[in-house]
């Protein structure tokens, strides 16, 4: 008994198939070996992008508009690859092996980046500083190399998350209470490397070399892989229990539309339900009946036309349950797209408005653009320690809940603070543009007497904004997702982040096409002196405050994932929110 005691709760097992013991493997120190690799993953992925909008301007010479574009294009297909390499994990590899082959194929494009800007044959030839147009095959490879990382970085991203949170046994209270802190570390680790990268590499990149900066990141990454490597006896592996997770997205609707006609009855416990001992003898999770998006329940009418003999037994209750979470999610996934559009300023215009500021910081050093995003990532260093060890302990004692506060509320405080930094945005560019008004500046070089640190508080606010909203939705998506579908829930977080970079891509196009049609001045023009980013910054507070409200209304039709694990030794209750009730701030509690 003793024994049988000492292995995981949860089933998971070690890479041979085999049950673990709780004392050797998984927790932290398991996850040790997890963040260090994010750590230099997310070195590689900021060293790239946070700098690709000046290496595409300056050394391929496109114009702003289309280095934008080609960027936003880029980030948005490394966020929506996930969607494709969760599915694999879920259904077919497993996380562990996905992330194996991924990382592999992530390698290679970084090597082949770094050669596409290191050897000559590979890169426009330069002359006093002045670099050739590229030719087209060097065009072509440069960009096959990029959409190669984003390829491999669709089996990572998704699973390396949601294999760390493997590590620890929600059956085992302690573990439980370790995994609540779980994503604020991992995201300190994903923002240390971005630090590394934002601080470091960008000022390599551009005073030592575009092959230093990238050959760096990339020997890191091979590094990494080693580390995880060394990690594997610790790991814990689930097992998945269904061979189609992703079947009853499908299933359900055409069930609950074959029934349509059929009386639903009131009371919940006349549906088709698995005794508990089904779930026992499983090891899966049973979900509770919510009364949301009621037409799905008539899939688990008993005495609806799918009980013909002939015809598969009518859909359970819980699998019923599993497509009404995935729908609430996608309601939050919805308001996330915007925000998300905020998001992408960062490496775009941001950057490329920062180069138009006076950016000397004494007589010699001058500050690259780029860096100025390492003070998001700052923020974010100095935020999450304070959100885990003060924050979550005080306002849990007033509240009850183990995370101090539900996951849709630290949602709402994000999007709310993401609101006030773009306010603060259009209201530095309006200065920007009433300097270069009083000094007549006029031409696209011409440096604007006004130091690049009035920029620092759009980017401080959107860090610690990303506090909350980026951990939070990370940590909602994974937690909300059912049971078997945890890796390919988690990539609604990934490719809502990967639909906004595609969504500004096609606001700026937009907005710069239409504005600057029939000879008028662009919002977004190769001059950034002589255009008007005031209005796109304050489009894009218009269009985040009505988003913020939408936001409000999707988290009060929200319902919480209810479920219970019956196991040998007992009934486990896992609910995020017991009470589906609403809070000052209209988010459920």
């Amino acid at each position: 008994m003793e024994a049988k005691a000492s292995y995981t709760r949860d089933g998971t097992v070690d890479l041979r198939g085999r049950p673990v013991l709780a004392s050797k493997t998984g927790k932290w120190k398991a996850c040790a070996f997890l963040v260090g690799y994010e750590a230099f993953e997310r070195m590689a992925f900021y060293g790239i992008a946070s700098n690709l909008v000046n290496y595409l301007t300056t050394q391929l010479h496109e114009d702003t508009v289309s280095s934008v574009r080609n960027v936003n294009n880029w980030s948005g297909s490394v966020w929506m690859t996930p969607v494709l390499g969760a599915y694999i994990a879920d259904s077919y590899l497993g996380r562990f092996w996905t992330f194996t082959i991924s990382s592999l194929i992530y390698v290679t494009g970084m090597m082949l980046l770094t050669m596409a800007v290191s050897l000559k044959s590979f890169k426009p030839s330069c002359s006093n500083g002045i670099c050739n147009k590229a030719s087209s095959s060097q065009i072509a490879f440069f960009y096959i190399s990029l959409y190669t990382i984003a390829i491999g970085s669709g089996g990572t991203k998704p699973n390396i998350s949601t294999f760390g949170a493997d590590q620890f046994d929600d059956f085992d209270p302690q573990e439980k209470k370790l995994k609540a802190s779980f994503f604020n570390w991992w995201m300190f680790s994903s923002f240390l490397g971005a630090l590394v990268a934002t601080l470091g590499l960008v000022y390599i990149q551009e005073n030592l070399g575009w092959g230093l900066g990238y050959g760096i990141p990339t020997a890191g990454l091979i590094l990494s892989l080693f580390i995880f490597y060394f990690g594997t006896p610790m790991y814990r592996h689930k097992v998945s229990k269904t061979k189609s997770p992703a079947r009853d997205l499908f299933q359900i609707p055409i069930a609950a539309y074959k029934n349509r006609k059929a009386h639903l009855p009131s009371n919940p416990s006349e549906l088709h339900e698995f005794e508990p001992q089904h779930y026992i003898n499983s090891g899966k999770r049973q979900m509770y009946h919510t009364p949301i998006f009621r037409f799905l329940d008539k899939a688990a009418i008993k005495d609806g036309n799918n009980m013909d003999a002939s015809l598969r037994p009518p859909c359970t209750v819980t699998q019923v349950e599993g497509t009404k979470l995935v729908i609430g999610m996608a309601m939050i996934w919805l308001v996330t797209l915007i925000p998300s559009t905020i998001w992408a300023q960062i490496n775009t215009l941001f950057v490329k408005q920062g180069t138009t500021l006076d950016r000397s910081l004494g007589q010699q050093f001058h500050i690259p653009a780029a860096s100025l995003g390492s003070f998001v990532t700052l923020s974010m260093l100095l935020s999450v320690p304070m959100y885990d060890r003060y924050f979550v302990p005080l306002v849990r004692a007033r509240t009850k809940n183990h995370r101090g506060i539900t996951l849709l509320q630290r949602l709402g405080i994000g999007f709310v603070v993401q609101v006030i930094a773009i306010a603060i945005a259009y209201a530095v560019e309006v200065r920007r543009m009433r300097v270069i008004r009083v000094h007549h500046l006029n031409g696209p070089k011409e440096i604007v007497p006004m130091s690049i640190f009035w920029l620092l508080p759009q980017y401080v606010l959107l860090g610690i904004a990303d506090v909350f909203n980026a951990i939070g939705l990370l940590e909602f998506f994974y937690d909300q997702s059912p049971e078997d579908m945890q890796s390919l829930g988690t990539t609604f977080f990934t490719s809502g982040i990967g639909v906004g970079n595609f969504l500004n891509s096609f606001l700026v196009t937009m907005v710069d096409k239409i504005t600057g049609r029939n000879g008028g001045k662009s919002w977004i023009g190769n001059n950034l002196n002589d255009c008007h980013l005031d209005y796109y910054y304050g489009f894009l507070l218009v269009i985040s405050a009505i988003n913020l409200g939408a936001f409000l209304w999707a988290s009060c039709k929200y319902v919480y994932k209810r479920e219970s694990v019956e196991v040998k030794e007992g009934c486990v209750d896992l609910v995020e929110g017991k009470a589906i009730a609403t809070s000052p701030l209209g988010l459920q509690v």
